[in-house]
């Protein structure tokens, strides 16, 4: 059942002027403009079982794609500092719209290491050397998945395709329906004509459509699964850092939305494959 948090988005100090000591025990920070940093969550919880977690998914705002850089900037801000507030020793930007307009603000500001999904994608590529990116429109405008990936792999040859209809037909829970089918197809046959050799599943819901889109695609292709690739990463710096929670107490799972709770829990089982508990409501 979801609960009504008393947290407000308002910062109430510095979050660089606050001393930290770090520990194991604390959470790792996820957040979302919505729903599909699930997925990110989901290979967390898989890669690092014993982890607590805090997921934030402003689904009162949601969508972020057309709303301007400033105002992109500010939400991710707000909902950054929340988490910090809840004292997580790690953030992870699990929207691809957030990670591109606003990465660098939250390494700005935070005092713990900041991850972000499309540097994660990009580097997970970076064997490829003909590699299709597809997402949602917003973010193939942006170039940000091109950019990163020339930043790991500047002799690779990058061909973009944004993916509109993907999105609500994952939500609607339409993981192998032949519309889906077909429409994987119309939109994969550019890069598949391209001869690709990667494909990065630049969007936090495609995850769920990875056999779909194994199967359009062929066995030539390899398909590079940003939320995994970011449970790997994450899983890294914590090791790096000793930050790793040793267990062996059942983690904590904490889940923060900003409006529609029963719809999140509804949708959000189907991403993360279990009973989603310990909901919360953040009161604008």
């Amino acid at each position: 059942m979801a609960s009504t948090a008393h947290s407000s988005l308002t910062p109430t100090f510095s979050q660089k002027e606050r001393a930290q000591t770090l520990d194991p025990n604390r959470s790792i920070g996820v957040f979302d403009s919505g729903i599909g940093g699930l997925t990110v969550v989901r290979a967390l919880m898989e890669r690092l079982p014993f982890e607590n977690i805090a997921y934030f998914g402003d689904t009162a705002r949601v969508p972020y794609g057309v709303k301007s850089v400033e105002t992109i900037s500010h939400f991710t801000t707000q909902i950054a500092e929340f988490l910090l507030e809840k004292d997580v020793k790690l953030l992870i930007i699990a929207c691809n719209t957030m990670a591109a307009v606003a990465a660098g603000v939250v390494r700005d500001l935070s005092p713990v290491p900041v991850l972000d999904v499309i540097d994660a994608g990009a580097a997970a590529a970076k064997d490829g050397k003909r590699i299709g990116v597809i997402g949602t429109p917003t973010t193939i405008n942006s170039n940000a998945y091109a950019r990163a990936i020339h930043d790991h792999a500047p002799d690779s040859r990058i061909y973009s395709q944004a993916c509109a209809l993907f999105v609500p037909l994952v939500e609607e829970g339409w993981l192998e329906h032949e519309v889906t089918r077909l429409t994987a197809r119309e939109y994969l046959r550019p890069l598949l004509a391209e001869k690709i050799d990667t494909m990065v599943l630049g969007c936090t819901h495609y995850p769920l459509l990875k056999p779909l889109l194994h199967e359009v695609s062929g066995p030539g292709v390899k398909l590079v699964d940003s939320a995994e690739a970011m449970a790997e990463q994450a899983a890294a710096v914590l090791n790096e850092k000793g930050l790793a929670n040793p267990g062996p107490h059942p983690p904590r799972y904490d889940f923060y939305v900003t409006d529609v709770p029963l719809r999140f829990q509804t949708i959000g089982e189907r991403f993360l494959g279990r009973t989603l508990t310990n909901v919360h409501v953040v009161k604008m």
